[in-house]
């Protein structure tokens, strides 16, 4: 686990900053400048949660890159499925660590006695209306890839020391966070694998996603671990808000 010992929150607290899906296309001009300066004014941290490019093009994060110049707190991110789209989701993280982004992808870090854990997490479905590996190897190889991301999670919260924890996905490791989408797609906005996984672990004080923008604000995995899904639309049409902040 990697560590970031200069933060030293005030009150015993870290104040932390979360926003997901910012969809950076490779015309934008400067699109989140202010907003991450204004963050760094307001926040001790920010937290990325995923589709943060339109396609995952070099431009796109490129232009991400720069603006993030503009923030001048500790990063941590994890990519979306948007991030994927061009087959190089490696560069497009190689490029956000050039501009300070701890990213995470089955590892964790701390920041100021705060511990991060994350990956970008995957569909399946929740409840049980959870695909299972059960019929085609297609099934079958689709819910490996599930379980596959779930085991990221697990190890790099298997790495957490502190007793203060926050966990960055993509997708939703609840139900309740996407509700509001249709039911019908349900199923590909994430799984509760991530769910139970996260409620084995003590000390999770959050867990921030994206992916879903037309879901719910909150939720709560079944032990209780509130669940907040940060996507833009989400924070715009049902908070108020261009960014989240938590107390951590």
């Amino acid at each position: 686990m990697s560590l970031s010992p200069d933060v030293q929150p005030t009150g015993g607290t870290l104040r932390l900053a979360a926003i997901g899906d910012l969809h950076v296309g490779e015309n934008h001009v400067h699109p989140y400048r202010e907003l991450f300066s204004r963050i760094s004014q307001e926040a001790d941290v920010l937290a990325l949660c995923g589709d943060l490019t339109n396609f995952g093009k070099t431009p796109e994060v490129e232009i991400l890159a720069e603006d993030l110049q503009a923030c001048t707190i500790p990063m941590v991110g994890v990519l979306g499925n948007h991030d994927y789209e061009c087959g190089q989701p490696q560069e497009v993280s190689r490029i956000l660590r050039q501009a300070g982004v701890t990213m995470l992808d089955g590892e964790a870090h701390e920041i100021g006695g705060v511990g991060f854990a994350g990956c970008k997490g995957f569909i399946g479905g929740f409840g049980r209306y959870m695909l299972s590996a059960f019929g085609e190897p297609e099934i079958k190889s689709f819910v490996q890839a599930s379980v596959d991301e779930n085991l990221k999670l697990e190890s790099s919260m298997r790495m957490l020391r502190s007793d203060r924890n926050v966990v960055l996905l993509h997708y939703a490791p609840v139900q309740d966070t996407v509700e509001g989408e249709p039911p019908e797609i349900f199923p590909f906005l994430g799984s509760a694998r991530m769910g139970e996984t996260i409620d084995r672990f003590d000390g999770v004080k959050c867990v921030l996603h994206g992916h879903a923008h037309k879901g719910a604000y909150q939720g709560r995995t079944p032990r209780g671990v509130p669940v907040y899904n940060v996507a833009r639309p989400v924070l715009n049409r049902d908070v108020g808000v261009e960014f989240a902040v938590f107390d951590v």
